[in-house]
């Protein structure tokens, strides 16, 4: 009878941590990006806080490595491989027209401001949205101002560039350095080091985040910086829209609250955070940092202006009503919040 009722016991307890377990909603989440960057912490961050504030309930299993590389991974979530991630809109060229308005030079000085910015733009635009068929839209954000860094020699005007071979993202950076005489080649971040280490690529164009994070604070020895950045580059955070659409009303009454502007501010704050500890690198290591004068931004804004008349042109052919219109109010957000 002892023996029985412990076996009882034991069954009964099993039964009811399978029914716990089969209770919980586990998200499976990617990044191609290593644990201490900031935007895998960030993404990390977003899924303890979903834990926290579903008591449980809501959890998520972070894969130890990317379920694709950086170019693939929009359409891994789109197809299942995994529930979540992040990726550049630019790493697949000639898919997104509409976010390219947060690419633009001189935007900002802060990412979180950009980044909430974008979010509260993209809300009242569909279009936005329509780009990103197959998968949920957590939200949508950017890094910190975009600094040109090389190995060779400072870079104080639009000649001095000329000649030497960056590495890019993709989207409106490609056309900007283009625009400038830069020789570019489209590559992902991560292969930044070996790119610069070889002497592959001369330099690249990155936010001051990006010398720490792909370690190559000690392999540029020349960055030069612009008032509201050179350019930047558009993110989005994702989810796999079947896997959303499964989800119970409460639940994703609790993906939404976390995600739009809240995970904006989330990824902004990071990776202004980040940007000031590598600017603080940089010096420390002897990196010779120019900022552009008057006279180069004037240079710059002569040169690239015509490619925001184009984003307009190819935005509207791609159905967005009033391109002109939601840039000016991206502007305008953006001076608002770095109030």
């Amino acid at each position: 009878m002892k023996r029985l009722a412990i076996t009882s016991i034991a069954a009964a307890t099993t039964a009811m941590f399978t029914s716990l377990a089969g209770a919980q909603t586990v998200l499976t989440v990617s990044s191609w990006l290593p644990p201490s960057h900031a935007l895998s912490a960030t993404q990390k961050d977003w899924c303890d806080l979903l834990e926290k504030n579903t008591a449980g309930k809501m959890k998520c299993n972070i894969l130890p490595r990317g379920v694709s590389a950086p170019p693939g991974t929009f359409d891994a979530i789109k197809n299942g491989l995994a529930d979540v991630s992040y990726t550049v809109h630019g790493y697949t060229p000639g898919r997104f027209v509409a976010t390219q308005m947060s690419e633009f030079p001189f935007l900002g000085n802060s990412a979180e401001s950009i980044s909430v910015a974008f979010n509260k733009i993209a809300a009242k635009y569909p279009e936005f949205n329509a780009e990103h068929q197959g998968v949920k839209v957590l939200t949508l954000f950017t890094h910190g101002p975009g600094i040109v860094f090389n190995t060779k020699r400072p870079i104080a005007k639009v000649e001095d560039a000329s000649g030497l071979k960056f590495r890019v993202g993709g989207g409106m950076v490609n056309e900007i350095a283009k625009t400038l005489g830069m020789n570019v080649t489209l590559k992902p971040a991560p292969e930044s080091y070996e790119l610069l280490s070889g002497g592959v690529m001369d330099g690249t164009l990155f936010p001051a985040e990006s010398t720490e994070s792909f370690k190559i604070d000690k392999i540029i020895k020349y960055a030069t910086t612009f008032p509201g950045g050179l350019y930047n580059t558009s993110f989005v955070a994702i989810m796999n829209q079947a896997r959303y659409d499964k989800l119970s009303a409460d639940e994703k009454k609790a993906v939404d609250a976390i995600s739009g502007e809240t995970y904006a501010r989330m990824f902004g704050r990071a990776w202004d955070k980040v940007d000031l500890r590598a600017t603080a690198l940089m010096q420390a290591n002897g990196v010779q940092i120019t900022k552009a004068d008057a006279k180069f931004v004037a240079d710059v804004k002569a040169k690239t202006s015509p490619l925001e008349a184009k984003w307009v042109s190819n935005a509207k052919a791609a159905g967005m009503k009033d391109p002109a219109k939601a840039l000016a109010e991206f502007r305008a957000e953006i001076a608002k919040q770095e109030k």
